[in-house]
């Protein structure tokens, strides 16, 4: 079911997470540590998402460009992994070797920190600056599986460029659209 995100108001502060990352051993990891020096994207995902599969690669290449200015990426899956085994702990593990990620993908099994973003679909995009405050949240850009448009990562450039210029973010921002979070 194709689920729009909730466009949790600007200028919320990140809600503070600490959660395994499976491919470190479950070793838990928290925002404070990760988030980058200028900004941070926390993206809702999970392995089996066709809205995710359309967009990881170019994902990835967002984060490879913009990582070493400042901006971190941080990937959580919060679905119910016993309704949907494809997005257990050892399948996200797989996925990430496969789609070749460095960024880290967390594991929020209770669910707990998908609802304090108020995340509703996967992907599910929450764009921050230096002080953790919301900046830009929405779509990645307007492709979607099977409309034919180019998978650009405008939206998240846009929103990455304002910030490291200090320009104002646009105030126009439309909501990503996915597969519904899995709840309980």
């Amino acid at each position: 079911m194709d689920t729009p995100s909730n466009m949790l108001a600007l200028g919320t502060k990140a809600p503070y997470f600490e959660l395994p990352n499976p491919s470190k051993l479950n070793e838990t990891e928290n925002l404070e540590d990760l988030k980058g020096e200028k900004g941070t994207l926390v993206i809702f995902m999970c392995n089996h998402c066709p809205f995710v599969l359309h967009i990881i690669d170019k994902l990835n290449e967002l984060y490879e460009d913009y990582n070493d200015k400042g901006i971190e990426f941080i990937a959580i899956n919060s679905n119910n992994v016993e309704k949907y085994p494809a997005d257990s702990p050892e399948n996200m593990i797989e996925f990430q070797i496969d789609r070749k990620f460095d960024f880290p993908y967390l594991f929020d099994e209770s669910q707990a920190v998908a609802k304090a973003y108020d995340a509703a679909c996967t992907p599910d995009f929450f764009f921050f600056d230096d002080k953790l405050d919301l900046i830009y949240r929405g779509q990645m850009d307007d492709s979607r599986p099977g409309n034919n448009k180019d998978i650009t990562g405008e939206d998240l450039i846009i929103a990455f460029e304002n910030l490291l210029s200090g320009e104002p973010q646009e105030e126009i921002q439309r909501p990503g659209m996915g597969c519904n979070i899995k709840w309980k």
